[in-house]
This record gives structure tokens, sequence and C-alpha cells, in this order.
């Protein structure tokens, strides 16, 4: 399997800004989640964002949530989302990242719960409730079983702590663009730029934006200002829900293919 740090080499050296769609697990049913794998990776993803349902999702907006609490609903387990990407994997190009709450993997155990992802096919992990005074646990046992843990970086965050943020997370950086939860804006806060050019005099490690952007030209303005990826959550899980699960399928294909001819550079 390909590490999601090899993944953005690869990308980087042919000067091209990564896609990462995110998608909820379980919604609206764990076959339809195999299927959008499937059609993600054929529609331009170059990595996937998987979210496990979770019932106190606190960095999720209202069409994130709504999407956890429907896949809940249906009796959607972790157990059952791993097993889900088990038998999906060996269809897929697009390296898998996991995106959990830190209460799962306690339950499980931060070892076992590690160990199962690795051997599923899981190559990165966010876990957005995870601070970093309290993650260098995780990040040394996951960096020993070939699972790269990536952090967040808040618009808030002070220079020191965007500096020791960067230095410790795995993968990529993940800059979430705006104040507050997920969610659709209608503009990506001017702060992302500058933020972007504080993280690039910090490190060379490449950096993600998300939270917030849900249109072309928005994941277009994004990359122009440096990101090495654009991270794109409720507009496709909203586009998911709409419809029959086929209508979903198909819309999200469409809007994949739509952000990734937003992000050629000329």
């Amino acid at each position: 399997m390909t590490f999601v740090s090899q993944r953005f080499e690869s990308l980087r050296s042919r000067g091209k800004c990564a896609l990462i769609p995110f998608i909820t697990a379980g919604d609206p049913d764990l076959d339809t989640t195999a299927e959008a794998l499937k059609v993600l990776d054929r529609s331009g993803a170059d990595f996937i964002e998987l979210g496990v349902p979770y019932s106190d999702p606190l960095a999720d907006g209202p069409v994130i949530q709504a999407a956890a609490t429907r896949a809940l609903q249906q009796g959607t387990r972790l157990d059952q989302v791993l097993e889900m990407v088990e038998a999906v994997r060996p269809q897929l190009h697009s390296p898998l990242i996991l995106f959990t709450y830190y209460n799962p993997i306690l339950n499980r155990g931060i070892k076992p719960f590690l160990q199962q992802i690795s051997q599923v096919g899981i190559q990165g992990l966010v876990v957005p409730d995870l601070p970093l005074e309290e993650a260098s646990n995780l990040l040394q046992l996951a960096s020993e079983v070939g699972i790269e843990v990536t952090l967040l970086v808040a618009p808030t965050s002070s220079e020191e702590r965007i500096k020791a943020i960067a230095q410790q997370s795995q993968g990529f950086i993940y800059l979430v663009s705006t104040t507050g939860v997920t969610g659709m804006r209608s503009q990506v806060e001017d702060r992302v730029q500058y933020l972007l050019s504080a993280l690039r005099q910090t490190t060379d490690k490449p950096i993600g934006v998300g939270f917030g952007i849900s249109q072309p030209q928005q994941a277009r303005q994004v990359m122009n200002w440096g990101a090495d990826a654009v991270i794109v959550g409720s507009a496709f899980v909203k586009r998911l829900a709409e419809g029959t699960p086929a209508q979903g399928l198909s819309a999200i294909a469409e809007f994949c293919r739509t952000l990734k001819a937003s992000l050629v550079m000329e």
C-alpha cells in the first residue's frame, strides 16, 4: 500500500493539488458506502476520507451530524465499517484516511485499534478531538504499524502552536479553514491564505485545507493560495444522501469530476 505521505510526494513532483472527498460510513447504508468509495476513486479522488459515525460529533456541522445519526440508526458500527473497507480496499487506488473521534479508539484500546485498521487497508487517521498534548502515544504506536496520523491546525492557533503541530503531524497537516464546525460556506476566509503562508515558513510537509469548502471556485482559490490538498466533506455527504442511492452515487461522481477539473493548474 502507498503511504499518505508517499502519495503526496508523487503529486507534488507532478505539480498537482490533491482532492480529498469525505463521506460518512453507513449513510445511507454500508453497501452504498462501498460503491461510493469506488465511484470517488475512479472520479478523480487522490485520497478518500471515511468518517466513522459517532453519537457526539463535536467538530461536525449539521449535514455530517445528520448523516452520522442516520448511519447509527441503521446499526452501523466500527467493526462493520472495517469489514466493508477490507472487502473494497483491493479495488481502490486512493489511500484511505479514517476520520474518527478519540473515544472509540480508547474504548477498543489504542494499539488493537491501530492494528485492526492497518490490517484492513487504512493508511491515514484523523482524530479531530485529540489535542496535541495528548497525541504522542497515538502517534508513536501508529508509526509502528504504518498508519500516519494527521493533526489539525485551527485558524485561531498561535504561531507557537502551529509550529508544534506541524512538527508532529504525519502524512500531511490538516488546516481548518474556519472557526466552528464543518459545513458548506459561501466563501473561504482570507485568514486561510495567511495561515498557509505561516505554515510554509515552518514546515515543508503537505498542507490540506478543509471545513467549509463546497464549490469548485473555492477549491481553486485554496489551491492558488498554496494548499497541497483540498478536503471537501459536507457537499459530498449532502449529494450522496439525496434521492435514491443510485442518484446519490451519480451526483458525487459528477461533483468529484467537477472539483478535480477545478484543480488543474494552468
